[in-house]
């Protein structure tokens, strides 16, 4: 008896049937009888609709029971199934198919089709773990219990579907010149050609280089000189200027306010949109202007197609978790109860306000100088005084000579000390930044772990270690160190950790859905390949035969090397 996610295995071969006839692709898998079936109750659902059905990732528990084949059976969440040969060697055989069957329709899937989807082909393989037996030997097994159960979807299934059309979209940008000519274009086209709300933060309008009113003569020569290279830029982003809406980070609000986002830089603004949006984040892609660009696999050569593309749901997305993250000060009690009653109070802005301060400077000390202190800071704190990082959040010694002291807990239970420069927690997503330097391991995005990697740890046997994503981590100065430490989120909003203070670290539900160029598997590794070369070295070059044998000095190689050559004749 076999326990299966959400999906389960009936329900996933009939989308795979679906996914075949919506874009002819070859069929296989099952007897002929069966497919002869589906494929007669797919068309006749087709010619019922004019227009392509979009599906959505999720299925009502109606049509699930529908589908769902005589040998298997649902209770609650959970779907119990007896393992069957032809749907476990399902994804062989269609492989074996694929290369094999031509159809009649093969002309109809064009090079332009293939562009206009963010993957190449459905895959069917899933990219969960398979679901282990639940019977150990003829007595033992997992004992059930329903209120632990977990749904969880394939990764590979997770494509990207609009339920009603965007209407607003969020354009961040780098501050570099030379990002300017792109960001223009593609605003202008939003505009102009989609009819979309532009949203961009206030101090692109700020922007020297896109403004008239400069005064020239107090500025560097170099500057005036890359001033007048960018006057036909300037006069196209100044004719869109009134259209466009206006935001400030620390003043105001995004929440539900924007359906889309597009990134043009590097892998800083993606973590920029992640720290505007505390809660659910809209789908954000991100096109390649940085120098590394790990995370933003889009190029910006043809973004009228691709923009087009997402925005009619053809697009895979990758789930990137966040870590949230609270800091507990010493003899400060929760009052849960009491800034929940505050927030029907208070705006959303106005309340992330006196959450920050009160995280920083203590209750009741909401200020001038304090107010200016948030607004030139970018990180904001919902109100339960947590915040959400993307990549990882890095507690050190800071400027102090001693080594920091670090405690450790899991779920409560002490588990170790770190005695070094620092520790790092990190997603998935920040596998590949400061705790790759540090010398964890790279872990794919759709791993649902965190990462724990010391930073110079003053022992020989301390290696980085991944936990579970559900667990809650606590970590402490320890009682007896000699100094405090430092705390920061994605390298921002650092603070002091002093003793008897905490810092609780755990899973976000509120991932960051980063839409692929191709797909989940590909984007990563091109990302690995191109951003940090991985496993990049020259060939080794390989032995000739004779030459090989040769130098073995074996009387009987030699005479069996001639004996190849007499057959070979």
């Amino acid at each position: 008896m076999t326990c299966l996610s959400d999906i389960d295995l009936a329900t996933l071969h009939q989308h795979r049937l679906e996914e075949r006839f919506s874009y002819k692709l070859a069929w296989s898998g099952g007897s002929p009888t069966t497919i002869n079936n589906h494929y007669n109750d797919l068309l006749i659902r087709h010619n019922q609709s004019s227009t392509p059905r979009h599906r959505g990732l999720s299925r009502t528990s109606e049509t699930i029971r529908r589908d769902t084949t005589n040998n298997t059976t649902t209770k609650g969440k959970c779907t119990v199934s007896t393992p069957d040969k032809t749907q476990t060697h399902i994804s062989r055989e269609r492989s074996a198919h694929q290369a094999s069957d031509n159809d009649d329709d093969d002309g109809y899937f064009t090079s332009t089709t293939r562009r206009r989807r963010s993957g190449t082909w459905p895959r069917t393989r899933s990219l969960n773990a398979p679901s282990p037996f639940q019977q150990f030997g003829p007595c033992g097994r997992i004992m059930k219990n329903s209120a632990m159960v977990m749904q969880i979807q394939d990764p590979a299934s997770q494509r990207l579907t609009w339920y009603k059309p965007p209407l607003t979209v969020l354009v961040i940008k780098k501050k570099d010149s030379q990002v300017l000519l792109p960001f223009v274009q593609l605003v202008e086209w939003l505009v102009q050609e989609k009819h979309m709300v532009v949203w961009v933060e206030s101090a692109v309008l700020e922007d020297k280089l896109l403004r008239n009113d400069v005064k020239l003569d107090q500025e560097s020569a170099k500057f005036r000189q890359v001033h007048g290279d960018y006057a036909g830029v300037r006069e196209r982003f100044l004719a869109l200027r009134e259209k466009l809406v206006t935001f400030k980070d620390g003043r105001d609000d995004l929440t539900d306010r924007i359906d889309f986002i597009v990134c043009l830089g590097g892998d800083g603004t993606l973590l920029y949109a992640s720290q505007l949006f505390q809660q659910s984040v809209p789908p954000v892609m991100a096109f390649y202007l940085g120098s590394l660009g790990f995370l933003t696999p889009f190029q910006c050569d043809n973004f009228q197609e691709q923009v087009t593309n997402v925005l009619e749901g053809h697009a895979a997305l990758t789930l990137r978790s966040r870590l949230r993250c609270s800091i507990h000060r010493k003899g400060e009690r929760r009052r849960e109860s009491l800034q929940q009653a505050s927030n029907n109070l208070l705006k959303p802005s106005l309340q992330r306000q006196l959450n920050y301060v009160e995280l920083n400077n203590g209750p009741s000390q909401f200020n001038s100088s304090s107010n200016n202190k948030f607004n030139n800071n970018s990180t904001q704190l919902t109100s339960n005084n947590s915040i959400l990082v993307l990549n990882e959040v890095v507690i050190n010694r800071g400027p102090s000579p001693y080594l920091s002291n670090i405690d450790i807990f899991l779920d409560g239970k002490y588990i170790t000390s770190v005695q070094g420069d620092g520790l790092i927690v990190s997603t998935p997503t920040g596998s590949t930044a400061y705790a790759a330097a540090a010398g964890a391991s790279m872990i794919h995005p759709s791993v649902p772990a965190i990462l724990v990697t010391p930073i110079c740890p003053h022992s020989l046997s301390f290696r980085p270690i991944v936990v579970p994503a559900g667990v809650e981590l606590k970590i402490s100065i320890s009682p007896d160190s000699r100094n405090t430490s430092r705390v920061s989120f994605d390298g921002r909003n650092d603070q002091e950790l002093n003793h008897g203070d905490s810092l609780r670290v755990t899973t976000s539900i509120y991932p960051v859905p980063s839409i692929c160029s191709q797909d989940q598997i590909s984007d990563w590794f091109d990302s690995l390949a191109e951003g940090l070369h991985w496993n990049v070295r020259k060939r080794q070059k390989c032995l000739d035969e004779l030459s090989d044998l040769t130098a073995s000095g074996s009387e009987d190689a030699l005479d069996e090397f001639d004996n190849l050559k007499l057959y070979d004749v």
